[in-house]
């Protein structure tokens, strides 16, 4: 239920009305995505350290801080849960938050149900296409972090000083 809800964020623009997939709704999820991550995270933990925030009814959320710098953070954001095949990590998403700007960003996700993406052509049409699917696939995954945390937030998740240290 939760995947289908944060997976059918098909192309609806944003309440700026900036076109979906376009250089200018990426700044704009990045702002969001920021104002978000400090909501759910006011103060991040040190680098190479963890939190765990545990709602009622809820999976537990993992944040774990990678690096720690003056101007950037990365941190790993996923719920972890029991597969048949083993401990499971998803959505397992890689997220650079830049403190001056006050943007954070998407580097890495690991999504079961999303599409590989082709390596890009030869061919200068090719490879301008190449850019604007790029582009567009940083949109959807930034999109999808802004639908994903706003999801956790509903839920009553927050890392701040009750949380548990992972």
């Amino acid at each position: 239920m939760v995947s289908g809800m944060l997976l059918s964020c098909k192309a609806s623009s944003s309440s700026l009305g900036l076109a979906p997939g376009t250089f200018t709704a990426l700044m704009d999820l990045y702002e969001r995505n920021y104002i978000l991550m400090r909501r759910l995270a006011p103060e991040l933990p040190p680098g190479g350290q963890g939190r765990v925030s545990r709602v009622v009814d809820g999976l537990d959320l993992h944040l774990r801080v990678l690096e720690r710098h003056r101007y950037t953070s990365d941190l790993v954001l996923t719920y972890h849960f029991q597969r048949l095949q083993g401990p499971g990590r998803e959505p397992n998403l890689s997220i650079r938050i830049y403190h001056d700007a006050r943007v954070a960003e998407v580097l890495a996700a690991q999504l079961r149900h999303w599409p590989e993406f082709p390596d890009p052509p030869s061919d200068d049409l090719g490879a301008a296409r190449q850019s604007m699917s790029r582009l567009y696939t940083r949109w959807r995954v930034n999109r999808f972090l802004y639908k994903w945390l706003g999801y956790c937030l509903y839920q009553g998740h927050r890392f701040d000083g009750r949380c548990a240290q992972s």
